[in-house]
């Protein structure tokens, strides 16, 4: 399995956020025995297709549906604060108050929510860039749990937490010993939306689990209002720029998808993404030759890395000198987002109108978007 630094540079290239790191479940587990009732109030979803709420009198429905084969379920869940009479899947006693998460973008949320003090256990401490989250681990207040591939049982055993959110991978094997814990595991399957409106109110959910609803549906509210305030303006420009994104790695160039988060990102900030008309909901494998006959001429170069130190043109063309002949490095319009110093992975998924406005800056300057510039830079 390929280690952690090489899983966070490649799934920000299938969606963006940032992207979630365990296991698959392929079958609902469960605590109840018998089918929800029929009267309560669904809660309507406006974008998230994979993700189903229904609101009952003494407890919560949610049911995710698997992604990867879109007629089955991934998973059901009952939110309640005690056993409910009624419901058929796996209980979680709500609000969560010792959570385990395995990933740096539900961390980000959570603490956004103002739930931080529900966090009591994490994996991957050294790609989370939130300094409160750094110290309490350092300090003791929150257990390190090791790597989010092979998390230390024991660890996770003294913690004792009452849900552990996680991100399921198509294939991945099952759950092993961390599912004969016993403990309820949040599937967190938001990144496989197809928009990035559409992973944003996967928050609806998740603040349900730590009982603050509300405060999650209206910050997705003024997150979707932002966004749609952008797009707005972008859809009666006039041209658009063409745009390419990411670079090699190990002789692959992996680049989003068209109907991807990041590749709908990139065609609502106003550039003509050259790999649009590929509609695929994640990234695109391709040889470096592929992409290379189309990059050369963009007039916008976008590349996510994570490294110590700034991406600079002379390390481009130190790995690869054909970049120096690309339009966009002869130009100056080559921008980076450094994810190992930036907090791209911890907010961009849940904030796509902050990425949005970064871009639209980027890509539309004469727009005059008043946004102070958060993820890319230029490259120098």
């Amino acid at each position: 399995m390929e280690t952690l630094k090489l899983y966070n540079t490649i799934i920000s290239l299938f969606r963006y956020s940032v992207i979630p790191m365990i296991f698959v479940l392929a079958a609902c587990g469960g605590s109840g025995t018998n089918k929800s009732e029929a009267d309560g109030d669904t809660i309507p979803m406006h974008y998230a297709r994979n993700l189903t709420i229904v609101q009952h009198k003494d407890y919560t429905e949610v049911t995710i549906r698997n992604p990867w084969d879109t007629t089955a379920v991934l998973h059901r869940y009952i939110l309640a604060p005690s056993q409910p009479p009624r419901g058929e899947g796996t209980l979680v006693h709500v609000p969560l108050k010792r959570a385990g998460i395995f990933t740096a973008v539900h961390c980000g949320l959570v603490k956004e929510l103002g739930c931080e003090s529900a966090i009591r256990g994490i994996c991957e401490i050294e790609y989370i860039n939130i300094p409160s989250i750094r110290k309490s681990v350092k300090e003791g207040r929150i257990a390190n749990f090791g790597s989010a591939m092979e998390p230390v049982i024991e660890t996770i055993m003294d913690a004792q937490p009452d849900g552990l959110l996680v991100s399921p991978f198509e294939n991945s094997g099952g759950y092993g010993r961390v599912e004969r814990l016993g403990i309820p595991i949040i599937e967190c399957a938001d990144y496989m939306e197809f928009s990035p409106l559409a992973r944003a109110e996967w928050m609806r959910f998740y603040g349900r689990l730590f009982g603050v609803g509300e405060r999650a549906d209206s910050l997705f509210t003024e997150v979707e209002h932002r966004y749609l305030a952008l797009r707005e303006k972008t859809h009666k420009v006039s041209q658009r720029p063409t745009l390419i994104a990411e670079k090699p790695y190990s002789g692959v160039w992996y680049v989003p998808g068209g109907n991807s988060a990041m590749g709908i990102l990139y065609q609502d900030a106003g550039a003509d993404y050259l790999f649009a008309d590929r509609k695929k909901n994640g990234s695109l494998a391709l040889s470096v030759e592929t992409v290379f006959e189309v990059a050369q001429q963009a007039d916008i170069w976008l590349i996510k890395y994570n490294q110590p130190t700034p991406l600079t043109l002379a390390q481009l063309q130190s790995d690869y000198p054909p970049f120096a002949h690309f339009r966009s490095f002869q130009t100056g319009r080559v921008y980076g987002c450094n994810q190992a110093s930036s907090r791209f992975y911890e907010e961009t998924p849940y904030h796509p109108d902050r990425l949005l406005a970064d871009l639209v800056r980027i890509i539309h300057p004469e727009l005059g978007i008043q946004h102070k510039k958060q993820y890319f830079y230029p490259v120098e």
